[in-house]
């Protein structure tokens, strides 16, 4: 009920008023059924706009520290994700990690829609880079249908000195949302590292299919690390997402098909999924 009540009370008509975002391929997300949302990141706005503009109510892993926090305005930021419904991502590795993602599985195995950035943190400078296997980790686990999502300009404006007032300053973001895709026939290698990055880097080349961006083949996290510099970043830009890394022996031959939206509604609505 909050989740509605922020979205459609205070998001919708404020922000849409104020950015006039546009939006392709909503019929692309699946009405019922798990399914998972798989976005590039270059901005502060996207985990405001990708629900925004999506049909359906949206789950963020939120990082812990989060909810955690002591003052005023981190309490405030606190209640609204609890409220909301975003669950909390613990990284600090053992058993509260296995936790933290046993509950993010769990949004897609009750047949919820959960949105993630594969990247991991936003991108320097703009360019797409190199997914963590998490999302497909997610996918074959779960079994749910990926959506790549493309967005563009939510970058808060350069030297921006307002936080999450830049947002404000946003103007005419956009996001599309592709076609879903079937990892299923994977589904009984989840452990293989070389199935877990060929599905990892099909899902990023759909993202990059959909935005346009250069893709450099090395952790956008490594890069703000400043663990490599201007020449070093240009020598690993790529094609695309995987090229040039020897492939795996799988199943399929060259790519995934798509799947039909509709048809994967028909389908959860028969196993009995709920919206």
């Amino acid at each position: 009920m909050a989740y509605k009540l922020f979205k459609y009370l205070l998001f919708v008509p404020v922000l849409r008023t104020l950015w006039r975002p546009w939006t392709e391929g909503l019929d692309n997300v699946p009405r019922h059924g798990g399914v998972l949302l798989a976005a590039n990141h270059i901005g502060i706005a996207e985990t405001i706009l990708i629900p925004l503009q999506c049909p359906r109510q949206l789950v963020f892993p939120v990082k812990a520290e989060m909810f955690t926090g002591r003052s005023l305005g981190q309490r405030i930021v606190a209640w609204f994700l609890r409220a909301v419904g975003m669950v909390p991502m613990d990284r600090t590795g053992g058993r509260a990690s296995a936790d933290a993602m046993h509950a993010v599985e769990e949004v897609l195995r009750s047949g919820g829609a959960l949105s993630i950035f594969p990247e991991g943190t936003r991108s320097p400078d703009g360019r797409l880079y190199k997914g963590r296997t998490g999302v497909a980790r997610l996918a074959l686990a779960t079994g749910a249908v990926v959506v790549p999502v493309g967005v563009s300009n939510t970058e808060a404006p350069k030297n921006n000195r307002l936080g999450a007032l830049g947002l404000l300053n946003v103007r005419r973001p956009g996001v599309i949302f592709g076609k879903p895709l079937d990892f299923s026939e994977f589904a009984d290698r989840p452990a293989d590292r070389r199935v877990l990055r060929h599905v990892t880097d099909e899902i990023m080349t759909r993202i990059q299919e959909l935005t346009g961006q250069t893709y450099v083949e090395v952790y956008a996290s490594s890069v703000k690390a400043g663990q490599y510099d201007a020449a070093e970043l240009d020598e690993r830009v790529r094609t695309r997402p995987g090229s040039g890394i020897a492939p795996a022996p799988l199943p399929t031959a060259n790519s995934l098909p798509a799947i039909d939206a509709g048809a994967a509604s028909t389908a959860a609505s028969a196993n009995g999924s709920k919206p």
